[in-house]
Formats: structure tokens, sequence, C-alpha cells
């Protein structure tokens, strides 16, 4: 079971080492659902991406700026809703957030196996 404060810890070092000022774990990959700790070092950026089908963001340290169609800035402890519109994101402090995507791959989930017949 992954543990969101050592992976925060990890990821934060890592960028701070890292000449791009980032880093990424992935803690959950379960069928189209991830879950990954992104650490962004201040004054670093992930440049402009197309946005999968659903994703989240939430801020567990520092301060963001979502760019793209609206500009916003996200503090720590907000959340947010991930546009379904190019987007990139410029880190205003040291930051690391919990990004949620769900994409469009099939896969199994939670122990669900072709043979039990249990299908999403």
């Amino acid at each position: 079971m992954p543990h969101v404060e050592s992976a925060l810890r990890s990821a934060s070092e890592e960028a701070a080492a890292h000449e791009k000022g980032r880093s990424a774990h992935l803690l959950i990959h379960d069928g189209p659902l991830r879950q990954t700790i992104i650490a962004l070092q201040a004054g670093h950026v992930l440049a402009e991406h197309n946005s999968p089908p659903a994703a989240s963001m939430y801020l567990l340290r520092g301060r963001v700026r979502v760019t793209g169609q609206d500009d916003s800035e996200v503090t720590q402890g907000q959340i947010v809703a991930l546009t379904h519109v190019r987007h990139g994101v410029e880190a205003l402090e040291d930051s690391v957030f919990l990004l949620t995507t769900v994409t469009s791959q099939s896969g199994e989930s939670h122990g669900d196996s072709p043979e039990s017949g249990h299908q999403h």
C-alpha cells in the first residue's frame, strides 16, 4: 500500500536534484485510474499538454498556476478539476500535488479477472 507522505518526500527530493526541477511517483494504477504524486520546483513548468478524459489536481504543498484557456492559481489544500483543453502547470513555489486521472485505457481492476466474468 503506497504511503503518500513518503512519496511526497521522495518526489520533492528528486525534483530538487533533477535539472528539470520535477519528479513523479505513480501511486495507483488500477485499470483506467492513475494517481501520481508530482513535485515541481519553483520556477519550473510542465509544458502545455492535452488533458485525459478526466483529471484533478490536489495541491499538497506550495502554489502553482494552471495555464491554458483560463489561467488560475492553486494554493495548498485546494483541489481543481482539470479542463478538457490543453493546459500547463507552473510552480510559483516548490510544490507537490496529487494528480488523479482517468484514461481511456481499459484494463482489469481490483482483482477482477477474465475468469470472474466481471467486466467494466
